[in-house]
């Protein structure tokens, strides 16, 4: 058997291998998508491609018995501060990480590693006494504040490989120019990891809109609801069946995400494969 025989079998085999993966992740997308145009509610009579399609869902979830644009600005409230917030100071403890030497700094690198090892579900009992004791329960700003924090040790050290491929030439000019320490953080270190920051902000954005056990665990009241706790009550309240209705509200989840994905996609490709190649 000839070298290119193999190529074209490799090759083909490559192909097929990533046609399946397309369906694989194709399919569930299409179904959906399909069963937010059913009439009915009910999972029996949706299809890949409906037979009589219809907007009706689409227009319950923006009329007036529904909460879903209560449920989706809360979301969008939390994921744009967790995104902000989040991303700035993770990168200022990624820098003071990166460029300077203090006591515990090992230990402190080391600790970030050891809490990537543990789900968060482990510690919702003391967020949620934490929370509780500060009067923060069942309240949007408790929610943000808990992402915030969980996101700063899972993050952190993929920032700070990114700043340690930075070459420290650039501090010490700056440093000689008369710059201090906050200058050189804004001027020098941000501008050059913007892709290993545009992929944080990323993950901290899409966060609160895939996660669903942290609000089911401290919100109580349908308005504090965020996307994933209230479709997920579509059809879980007694006599509840909107199989349809929460088709039409997930198809509606990925609006944002895409849209913070075009805006930041020219550094993306860049900080994935940038972040920890060093540290």
């Amino acid at each position: 058997m000839s070298r290119k025989t193999i190529s074209i079998m490799q090759l083909t085999g490559i192909y097929i291998i990533i046609a399946i993966m397309f369906v694989v992740i194709l399919y569930p997308i299409a179904w959906t998508l399909g069963a937010s145009f059913n009439p009915s509610p009910s999972l029996v009579t949706a299809s890949l491609i409906p037979n009589n399609a219809s907007l009706v869902h689409y227009e319950w979830l923006f009329g007036e018995n529904s909460r879903y644009l209560t449920w989706y600005w809360n979301t969008v409230k939390v994921a744009t501060a967790n995104s902000i917030i989040a991303t700035f100071l993770i990168a200022l403890v990624a820098y003071a990480f990166s460029r300077y030497r203090f006591v515990g700094r090992k230990n402190g690198m080391y600790m970030f590693l050891l809490l990537q090892m543990f789900p968060a579900i482990m510690g919702m009992v003391a967020l949620y006494i934490m929370l509780s004791v500060f009067g923060l329960l069942n309240s949007l700003l408790g929610l943000t504040l808990i992402y915030i924090g969980t996101a700063i040790p899972l993050n952190a050290f993929l920032v700070k490989g990114y700043f340690d491929t930075i070459p420290r030439e650039l501090d010490e000019s700056a440093k000689l120019d008369g710059a201090g320490h906050f200058r050189i953080f804004f001027t020098i270190m941000l501008p050059l990891a913007k892709p290993i920051i545009a992929v944080v902000a990323l993950f901290n954005f899409m966060g609160p809109f895939m996660d669903f056990i942290l609000p089911r665990i401290l919100l109580r009241t349908p308005e504090n609801f965020t996307l994933a706790l209230g479709l997920y009550n579509l059809v879980n309240d007694s006599y509840a069946s909107d199989f349809s209705r929460f088709a039409a509200g997930s198809i509606l989840v990925a609006i944002p995400i895409a849209a913070v994905f075009l805006f930041l996609q020219r550094y993306l490709i860049t900080g994935l494969s940038s972040g920890a190649t060093k540290g």
